[in-house]
C-alpha cells in the first residue's frame, strides 16, 4: 500500500519540485544502491549507476503512477541503468554484497539475527556462483524484502513469472550451497 505522503510526493515530483524529488530519492538510496550493486556484481561503479538512474528518473518521472508508488518504478530505472551500464563496461565481477551483510540496514530481518556471520558468508559466496538475474531476484525479495508486485514492476514481468523466477533461483542456491558443502547437505 503507497502511503499518501509518497503519494503527494510523486505528484509535486511531477510538477517539477525537486525538492520533493530528493525526499523520494534519499528514502530509496540505500535500497538502490543495493539493487545496483547486485546487478553491476560488485559495489565498483554502484554510486554512478545510482547517480545516473536518479537523473534518468528525473527525466521522465511523468511515467511514475503515484498509486502504485515511487519505489518498485525507481528500482526498476536503477536495475535497467546498472544492466546498461554493465553491458558497456563488459564486467564478469564477483558479487560483493557488504551492505546487505552489515548490521544496521534500513529495515533488519528478524531471521537475520539467528543467522551466524558464517553462514552469511557462505551464503553470500553461494550468491556470486550464480548469474545476475538469480541474484537480482533472490535480493529483491530477500534483501529488499519487496512484495511480487513490486519485484515484478522492477524486472519488467508478470508477478507469475517472479514465483517462478524466485523459486529457480532459490533451487540453484540451495544446490551451490550443497555443493559449497561438498554435498553433505
Amino acid at each position: 500500500m503507497i502511503s499518501e505522503l509518497e503519494q503527494g510526493l510523486v505528484r509535486r515530483v511531477q510538477e517539477g519540485d525537486a525538492t520533493a524529488f530528493e525526499e523520494l530519492l534519499d528514502a530509496h538510496r540505500t535500497s538502490a544502491f543495493r539493487v545496483a550493486t547486485v546487478v553491476l556484481g560488485s559495489a565498483h561503479g554502484a554510486d554512478e549507476v545510482v547517480q545516473d538512474a536518479s537523473i534518468r528518473a528525473w527525466r521522465s518521472v511523468a511515467s511514475v503512477d503515484a498509486d502504485r508508488g515511487f519505489r518498485s518504478w525507481y528500482l526498476r530505472v536503477v536495475a535497467n541503468t546498472a544492466r546498461n551500464d554493465r553491458r558497456s563496461r563488459g564486467r564478469r565481477a564477483a558479487l560483493v554484497l557488504r551492505l546487505a551483510a552489515q548490521p544496521g540496514r534500513d529495515m533488519p530481518d528478524p531471521e537475520e539475527h539467528a543467522v551466524t556471520h558464517d553462514d552469511r558468508r557462505r551464503v553470500i559466496e553461494a550468491m556470486n556462483h550464480l548469474g545476475r538475474d538469480d541474484r537480482l531476484v533472490i535480493a529483491l525479495r530477500h534483501f529488499e524484502q519487496l512484495s511480487e508486485n513490486e519485484m515484478a514492476d522492477v524486472l519488467g514481468c508478470a508477478a507469475g513469472t517472479v514465483k517462478s523466477r524466485l523459486s529457480r533461483a532459490m533451487s540453484r542456491l540451495r544446490a551451490q550451497l550443497v555443493h559449497d558443502e561438498g554435498g553433505e547437505r
